[in-house]
């Protein structure tokens, strides 16, 4: 194969099986059209590499891996390529919950404070003037249905002194949740829509006092193992840190090793549930297929065809929300109200998640697809409404 900088490195995995991606027929015409619609990206230098996938209900119908991991070390994309996913974490807490809130352990719309006593006597913002604050009574408190649409009202990044929460990740969970509940509120819960990290972190202690496990474990136990998800972890091995793609940004024409505030994968303390995870297009694809086949995956159930309705409906229909236009929120997930732009090549009633990285995976119920796109890049204006995702559900969604 003839080299260039940007040197292609297409890997075909025979009848998907070497990475459990079920019995589905590869499309190879699919493929081609995957291959060619990220080439340009690719030749433009705005990525390194990219792994890309499209998949049915009976399985993954084109995977391909394009481009370098690491282009100063000349390390190949591969299938099993490990990517910091970021948030689409989001939507795995999401599900998390929807298993606590069948097994009533969890509920919705009960408030938070009645699992988190932390959160009790929280205040509102009733206005500002100057370096006078005047707090308030909220109208209620707040529920883990706000959390999941990011409808809460509570400060959605670190609290004064904990700005350095992600990089260094030397709080606990717990510790981090039980600054997040000091906080007052920006506005009256179910109001407004503004993304919330703080929020999904919480949901994520919500769940470690749900079940009697910590946050990783209860993943693990209940979505990761039993799905086959082997290389999606908050704390990569030393194996995986070898096969995880470097995170690039680019400065004029060059793409430049970029640092993560997520930092480098060591013994952290904090597992980030709104955006820990790294992940494979393998695993992802195992999970979003279960979802898309409303809960089940190889014969067994993880959610209930109802809880899947609940989290992947519209959620805000009188609330503008998403970073493109015409988008709405299920319960962890983003959903296409009105495909159009980015989302064009979506029907509407889609629902998925992007990530900082430029990262993002999408389910379409109506045509019964779902779309996995992974890259590593910072600096991008807007992940959620990338080129690389437009061109790539165009070549995954539209009609040949």
């Amino acid at each position: 194969m003839k080299r260039f900088g940007w040197a292609l490195a297409i890997v075909v995995v025979l009848a998907g099986q070497s990475v459990g991606l079920g019995q589905r027929k590869m499309d190879v015409a699919l493929g081609e059209r995957v291959r060619s619609s990220m080439r340009p990206f690719l030749e433009q230098r705005d990525i390194s590499g990219v792994v890309a996938l499209v998949g049915d209900r009976e399985g993954v119908l084109a995977l391909e891996a394009i481009g370098q991991a690491d282009n100063e070390e000349g390390k190949a994309m591969r299938p099993d390529t490990l990517f910091r996913i970021a948030s689409m974490t989001k939507p795995i807490t999401a599900l998390a919950v929807m298993m606590l809130v069948e097994e009533r352990k969890l509920s919705l719309d009960a408030p938070v404070e009645a699992l988190l006593p932390e959160f009790k006597g929280q205040m509102l913002v009733a206005s500002k003037d100057g370096e006078t604050i005047t707090l308030k009574k909220p109208a209620r408190p707040i529920t883990a249905r706000d959390l999941l649409t990011h409808t809460s009202g509570l400060p959605g990044g670190p609290p004064p002194g904990l700005a350095d929460l992600y990089s260094k990740r030397d709080h606990s969970l717990a510790e981090a949740v039980m600054a997040f509940s000091q906080r007052p509120l920006d506005f009256e819960p179910g109001t407004k829509w503004a993304y919330c990290n703080a929020g999904i972190d919480t949901l994520g202690r919500m769940i470690e006092v749900a079940s009697g496990k910590s946050y990783e474990d209860f993943l693990k136990e209940r979505l990761f193992t039993p799905l086959g998800m082997v290389d999606t972890v908050f704390y990569p091995s030393a194996d995986q840190a070898k096969r995880t793609a470097v995170l690039y940004q680019k400065k004029e024409s060059v793409l430049e090793r970029s640092p993560s505030f997520l930092g480098e994968p060591k013994a952290y303390k904090y597992p980030i549930p709104a955006g820990g995870l790294y992940s494979t297009a393998p695993d992802l694809a195992k999970l979003y297929r279960m979802v898309l086949q409303g809960g089940t995956f190889d014969g067994k159930r993880y959610l209930s065809e109802s809880s899947v309705a609940e989290m992947t409906k519209l959620q805000t229909p009188q609330i503008k929300t998403g970073f493109v236009d015409g988008m709405g929120w299920g319960l962890g997930f983003s959903y296409v109200r009105e495909p159009q732009g980015v989302t064009e090549s979506l029907s509407a009633g889609s629902y998925g998640h992007g990530g900082a990285f430029g990262t993002q995976a999408w389910i379409d119920p109506v045509k019964g697809k779902y779309v996995v796109l992974l890259i590593q890049r910072t600096g991008l204006p807007n992940s959620d409404a990338s080129d690389m995702r437009k061109a790539l559900q165009k070549a995954a969604l539209a009609t040949p």
